[in-house]
């Protein structure tokens, strides 16, 4: 039976501003719900527009589906969700948010040192690592990615 507030699949993605495919793609991962009519068209609860937008935001500030997935999950589909609902199923994100944050401002900050200008002085290279010593810490840009203890601030 559809209902009078219910999307089409073409509704859905105009609205959401994602193309139809991504609204297929999000509904076989899980991330939102349809179902079809006896008609065999795909119809969607007007709620699910919600979801939709935070995994569009969600993707744009870095968060992986999957991450964006673990929240959605935690968000009750049996009853109308309150603003409480949506705080609870969003709290593991603000550490994550946080730590991202902080790297996209150390990033910002540190942007027009050695990566901007290509020289790699050693005298003042924030990236410089003498002998590959923070290799046994790990792999990938420590000064960037590694533990606060590894990170050089830069002073302009």
């Amino acid at each position: 039976m559809v209902r009078p507030n219910d999307l089409s699949v073409g509704e859905m993605a105009a609205r959401s501003g994602v193309p139809v495919s991504t609204i297929h793609y999000y509904e076989a991962e899980g991330l939102i719900e349809g179902w079809r009519t006896p008609a065999n068209h795909r119809r969607y609860d007007r709620r699910e527009l919600r979801r939709v937008a935070i995994v569009r935001v969600a993707l744009s500030v870095g968060v992986s589906l999957a991450e964006a997935k673990e929240v959605l999950d935690r968000v009750p589909r049996t009853k109308a969700v309150t603003q409480k609902d949506w705080a609870a199923a969003a709290e593991p994100w603000a550490a994550l948010l946080d730590e991202r944050i902080e790297m996209l401002q150390r990033l910002r900050d540190q942007m027009g040192f050695c990566i901007g200008c290509g020289c790699l002085s050693l005298e003042s290279c924030p990236l410089y690592n003498q002998n590959d010593t923070l290799a046994k810490n790990g792999p990938g840009p420590r000064r960037w990615l590694g533990a606060a203890s590894e990170r050089v601030e830069v002073t302009t």
